[in-house]
């Protein structure tokens, strides 16, 4: 419920930052890839949703027309860390706790983007 959000659920969702707007009849609103958006029609509506396939084809599934799926190797990435935290259960709660930082900590140094504000992607 973006009118009362659940802060335990959702503790990020402190620091979104809202952007309104009202539209008239004729007007298009472009919200960017992969941006959480919400619509409140005050009156009757169309939306119509296009999503661009920004990536090379072979990384979508042969089944994902429009890309609305997360790419193949982002899915594939997702499974394994499901895996990676189903592996760490095993562990006492202080040692799962130090190893999966420690993997969160390999995944920033690897694949983040060195301090970029994701609104400047």
């Amino acid at each position: 419920d973006i009118d009362a959000p659940d802060y335990t659920k959702f503790p990020l969702f402190r620091h979104a930052r809202a952007f309104e707007c009202y539209m008239q009849p004729g007007d298009v609103l472009y919200i960017p890839a992969l941006w959480f958006h919400n619509v409140v029609s005050l009156d009757f509506s169309v939306a119509v949703n296009v999503f661009w396939r920004r990536l090379a084809p072979d990384m979508y599934d042969a089944k994902d027309t429009y890309g609305n799926k997360d790419p193949l190797p982002a899915n594939r990435a997702m499974q394994q860390v499901g895996t990676m935290l189903k592996t760490l259960e095993s562990l006492p709660p202080v040692e799962r706790d130090f190893f999966a930082r420690r993997i969160v900590q390999h995944i920033k140094d690897k694949a983040f983007l060195a301090d970029v504000p994701l609104d400047d992607i």
